[in-house]
């Protein structure tokens, strides 16, 4: 079993925002398997599919960030799925926008969504896919985080989606997360 959470904030106003990177790369990776997010449960929208016998499950908390581990620890719970069978897709200000990095486990690093997932599994044990959204310069931290990217940095963002997906999938397909992070680190 593999259930992959995308961390963002719910809500039109907040869907093109830096915060959203990780369900941005869950609504990428629904396209690329051809299921849809359907099942409203436990404070979160999943699909659950199975690909090569294996089931997947893709879930967008929507707790909003600081609570993303709520929905993580229902899901988880109700579903029987272990740490280890986990995989966060988030945003990080401290790598270049679009830059992709892989890490098997960690702490939060300052993320409030890894906070709230860590406090609420008692576990920093879980794989993770950060997507660089870079550092604001003049610009509180909130307000970087929760604004779209400028024109500029639009493609780096989407590449940095494309290339988050492709981490994930190659995850997904060869069961080897080690591979993956040599692959896409």
């Amino acid at each position: 079993m593999k259930a992959i959470f995308g961390l963002g904030n719910p809500g039109s106003n907040y869907t093109k925002t830096k915060h959203n990177m990780g369900f941005m790369t869950i609504d990428k990776l629904a396209a690329d398997y051809q299921v849809q997010l359907t099942k409203n449960e436990f404070s979160a929208l999943d699909v659950r599919f199975k690909y090569q016998g294996e089931t997947i499950y893709l879930v967008k908390p929507l707790t909003f960030m600081n609570n993303s581990g709520y929905a993580v620890k229902m899901l988880m719970g109700y579903y029987q799925i272990l740490p280890s069978e986990i995989l966060i897709i988030q945003d990080d200000l401290d790598l270049p926008v679009g830059k992709v990095r892989l890490r098997a486990k960690g702490s939060a690093g300052g993320h409030n969504g890894i906070k709230s997932i860590i406090a609420a599994i008692g576990s920093n044990t879980f794989k993770r896919v950060k997507i660089g959204i870079g550092h604001p310069d003049r610009q509180h931290v909130i307000d970087w985080v929760l604004t779209p990217f400028d024109k500029q940095l639009e493609a780096q963002a989407l590449k940095g989606i494309e290339q988050a997906a492709a981490a994930v999938e190659n995850w997904i397909q060869y069961d080897d997360f080690a591979q993956s992070m040599n692959q896409f680190n």
